[in-house]
């Protein structure tokens, strides 16, 4: 095994092992995310992106990591989500928390994981086909924020951070 994959494996048990504690591997907790009647999932998430998007941001301006973005296309996205969606909805797991519950021993979760096996698969077998159609509506190539708005990217992380803490704020006052 590679440095990389040992520190990859090293960080997604650490981040299963903090799923599992901030109890976003819960049923319930999945079905109030989605009817937008317990944020838990979404203010773990948010924290997980600003933690993550400030440790990247930095590691790339000292020149440790060099960022490459995916292009940026909406058939792809639209699709994407929309079957990202369909799953969570029925099986009550995001792909990340289908992998925690069966860490803990939820094995009606692998369903989701083969579902997402064999997703991947009939994918890569139709390549061809969605990028002649889906992956060419709308394709705006490897952009990002900063580059869009010409600003840098610390203004973005900052501004992020603000909206997400402000957010918060307003999930503890309405008790979500």
């Amino acid at each position: 095994m590679s440095t990389e994959q040992i520190l990859g494996l090293v960080t997604g048990i650490f981040f299963g092992f903090l799923l599992q504690k901030g109890r976003v591997l819960r049923y319930d907790k999945q079905v109030g995310a989605m009817l937008f009647k317990d944020m838990t999932i979404f203010k773990f998430m948010l924290s997980a992106i600003i933690v993550g998007m400030f440790g990247i941001l930095a590691m790339h301006d000292m020149g440790l990591i060099k960022l490459s973005h995916k292009a940026m296309n909406v058939g792809a996205i639209l699709v994407g989500g929309s079957l990202f969606g369909i799953g969570w909805a029925v099986m009550g797991f995001c792909p990340g928390t289908s992998v925690g519950a069966i860490g803990e021993g939820r094995w009606h979760a692998v369903f989701g994981a083969i579902g997402m096996i064999v997703g991947a698969g009939i994918y890569a077998e139709l390549f061809p086909f969605f990028k002649s159609t889906v992956l060419s509506w709308a394709d705006f190539g490897k952009i990002g924020l900063p580059e869009v708005l010409g600003i840098n990217h610390w203004v973005i992380a900052v501004i992020f951070t603000i909206i997400t803490l402000m957010m918060f704020r307003w999930f503890e006052k309405k008790g979500i």
